[in-house]
């Protein structure tokens, strides 16, 4: 299984990549290097460690064995013997079923993680995310795997087929997996735009905004990151103590409308780019002008898009209105 995304243009992959893609952070890849003697990367004219395919292959294949409960000294032996055995590490055993040629379709790999949710199997979701990443490209797994797991959950629970704990868990273990996807963007203090990215009030449903997020942060936008459930007054205040570029709202469901609307004055006067998303505005895209506000677009990678040629691209700001700088 060889990776195919994130790649530099000579192959390699730079630590943070690797981290993405697999979820190893770049401490570890450093400790098993020191101790166990792999990955094997080389260092580019400025010092930084490239890891090849194979690195990466090796990489997940050690973490398939730890997530399987073998003991760290022993994972890194089975690692190293498939290293030399001649073809690399093989994929994990575990797959329910054999990988067809050029590697699993995005609803495929959602379907493989829905269920491993809907099993409270985390270590085995985590596999799958895992291989998922080597396969595609970071946004497309936001909106080909990750998005539709997420939409399946939610229909599940609607029709009482798992419980609200079942989805909470499922839920949880997403936003731990972009969140971290997210500290490897990084926010890119002091460089570039500052776009203030909050949930509307009564807004609990975050995964979402998230992923817009982290999309915004690879395209070289910085952002600060309030989460659920934000008042548009604190909002709006911190949005100026900031110094905010654009403010971006996220709506997913009826519930939030009315008390945005209520409070929808208390963003007059913030004089930059309103950009409104979520599940509720991508079934009801006038709603981003009821509410004074562009609409961000139908998911992550297209609105971040949008978003970063308004603020990066020359494209002139559309402020929000009502008052004065």
């Amino acid at each position: 299984m060889k990776p195919t995304a994130g790649r530099s243009q000579t192959g390699m992959f730079t630590a943070s990549e690797v981290e993405a893609q697999t979820g190893v952070p770049a401490t570890t890849l450093r400790q098993w290097e020191r101790r166990y003697g792999f990955p094997h990367p080389s260092r580019n004219a400025s010092g930084y460690r490239l890891y090849s395919p194979e690195d990466v292959a090796a990489i997940q294949y050690m973490q398939s064995q730890l997530q399987s409960g073998v003991p760290a000294g022993r994972a890194a032996e089975l690692t190293l013997q498939a290293m030399t055995a001649g073809s690399g590490p093989a994929a994990p055993t575990d797959r329910a079923a054999p990988e067809p040629p050029g590697g699993r379709s995005g609803p495929q790999w959602s379907a493989l993680l829905t269920q491993a949710l809907i099993d409270s199997d985390t270590d085995r979701a985590a596999a799958v995310l895992s291989e998922v990443h080597a396969q595609m490209p970071v946004e497309l797994v936001m909106t080909d795997v990750i998005s539709p797991t997420m939409i399946e959950i939610g229909a599940r629970w609607e029709r009482g087929e798992i419980t609200v704990a079942h989805e909470h868990q499922a839920t949880a273990f997403l936003r731990s997996r972009i969140s971290g996807l997210m500290d490897v963007a990084g926010v890119q203090a002091g460089f570039g735009p500052l776009v203030v990215a909050a949930c509307a009030p009564q807004e609990q449903h975050e995964l979402g905004l998230m992923m817009l997020t982290l999309a915004l942060r690879r395209r070289g936008v910085r952002v600060a990151y309030l989460g659920a459930n934000v008042p548009l007054g604190d909002l709006a205040v911190y949005a100026r103590q900031r110094n905010a570029s654009a403010v971006l709202l996220a709506l997913n469901g009826p519930w939030a409308l009315d008390a945005t609307l209520e409070h929808r004055r208390d963003l007059d006067g913030l004089q930059v780019p309103l950009f409104v998303g979520g599940a509720l505005l991508n079934s009801q895209p006038h709603l981003a002008r009821t509410l004074g506000g562009e609409y961000a677009g139908p998911d992550a990678p297209s609105a971040a898009q949008q978003i970063a040629a308004t603020l990066l691209g020359g494209v002139p700001p559309r402020p929000s209105p009502g008052g004065s700088a």
